[in-house]
């Protein structure tokens, strides 16, 4: 018989909460992409995807370029990290 485990709670901000966290991540990042350093196209990326119950956290977001970005779901035909 399997063990049943509580659900874990999702946490999900209010779109003017999550504006303000965003915009915290790319202060706190310096404003470039942690993979390549490009300080343009930036995007707030969700390190543990939503998905998967990833939170809207600072330590579960990360500051990304559209490039990379775009790279770390797989959307350029790779499955390596970018950069």
């Amino acid at each position: 018989m399997r063990q049943a485990f509580p659900k874990r709670e999702i946490t999900r901000l209010a779109r003017k909460g999550y504006d303000a966290l965003r915009k915290g991540i790319l202060q706190r990042d310096g404003w470039r992409c942690q993979f390549c350093g490009a300080r343009r196209n930036l995007e707030v990326h969700h390190i543990e995807y939503r998905s998967y119950l990833g939170a809207d956290t600072e330590v579960n977001l990360i500051t990304l370029c559209a490039c990379c970005h775009r790279s770390m779901h797989g959307a350029s035909g790779t499955t390596s990290s970018p950069g």
